[in-house]
């Protein structure tokens, strides 16, 4: 045999090995996936948290040895790949289309509510780190956003349980303001526009977003959901500046972190974002790579649910629920205000 082919071998059986130690946890993870989209499909509600609760529900049975990589990989390399895929639902057309104004509006709701949060978990007594995840998840995109700066923020016992707290809270919180919010643009009298911005710039997750919006009138709708893409796409700038505050100042314990400022799923948003924008991405393409997008991410939110116990939930504290009402609450507020004033 060969040197190249006792290479190609020995490579072959690395990988076979891998795959076999993957398996029962990435299965058990994306069996969950399916069962949450299904129970969301056919009786309503939040796939995410769906995933979230029955993974936590079955956290017994992942805590079983042979389990644990596929989990593991499910929940770091799943979710990065689902991450960077959302780029193929994003095009430069899209984010001017919101003007000017109202897109300086967004950038600066997004920026002015992470720093909020990391304010109010000090004075709350919480982590920065807390603080971080809170105000990322509820300025960008709920969930997903969660999970993507989870993955650049430094470690530490209590980052599952943050994770899954601010997955469950953002969820539920938005579900609420799908409810809420239309409300109270009804009781403003609010324009189509203005709905548009503050539904979209204000509502945590994407489908809550349309939810609320195409309640009121397709009008409303369309503005919102262009604002949430803009919302959406400041993930991947947001995530670049907690990676570089990470490497120099962030860390924990130890040195500073060298993990590279972008991140290989960030540069694969990039250019899915790119191609998107040159019109290189069919309609028929664009809908089965969202879909896969999104199926990777409540793989792995399930995989997050897999690893966190209840009880380890309820050691986050009343305290971090309050910060992430608070970090809601002003964002809706703040953009209420530009528009009233």
């Amino acid at each position: 045999m060969t040197t190249e082919a006792a290479r190609a071998a020995g490579l072959i059986s690395r990988w076979g090995s891998q795959a076999r130690s993957l398996w029962p946890g990435l299965l058990l993870a994306v069996v969950i996936a399916v069962a949450s989209t299904f129970i969301a499909d056919t009786r309503g509600g939040p796939v995410m948290l769906y995933a979230l609760l029955i993974g936590m529900a079955l956290f017994d049975v992942s805590s079983t040895p042979s389990f644990q990589p596929g989990i593991a990989f499910a929940g770091r390399t799943v979710l990065r790949v689902g991450v960077a895929l959302l780029g193929a639902r994003i095009t430069l057309h899209q984010l001017t289309g919101l003007g000017l104004t109202n897109g300086a509006l967004v950038v600066a709701s997004v920026a002015l509510t992470i720093l909020a949060g990391i304010v109010i978990s000090r004075w709350l007594g919480l982590s920065r780190r807390i603080g971080v995840l809170t105000g990322g998840a509820t300025a960008i995109c709920g969930a997903s956003a969660a999970i993507a700066i989870a993955s650049v923020l430094p470690k530490g016992e209590n980052s599952e349980r943050e994770l899954i707290f601010t997955v469950a809270g953002v969820t539920a919180l938005s579900t609420l303001a799908m409810v809420i919010y239309p409300l109270i643009v009804h009781l403003l009298g609010m324009q189509h526009a203005d709905a548009g911005l503050f539904l979209g710039g204000t509502i945590h997750d994407v489908a809550q977003v349309v939810g609320a919006g195409y309640s009121i009138s397709p009008e409303v709708g369309d503005a919102a959901v262009l604002t949430k893409m803009l919302r959406v796409a400041l993930l991947l700038p947001v995530v670049m500046v907690i990676t570089l505050v990470v490497r120099h100042r962030f860390a924990v314990d130890g040195p500073p972190s060298d993990a590279p400022l972008l991140p290989g799923f960030l540069v694969a948003f990039i250019v899915l974002v790119g191609v998107s924008s040159a019109g290189w991405l069919p309609n028929a393409v664009v809908a089965p790579i969202s879909d896969l997008s999104r199926g990777c991410l409540v793989t792995a939110i399930a995989a997050v649910g897999l690893k966190t116990s209840v009880a380890e939930i309820k050691r986050v504290g009343s305290r971090a629920m309050l910060l992430l009402v608070a970090e809601t609450v002003f964002l809706a507020v703040f953009i209420l205000a530009t528009q009233l004033i």
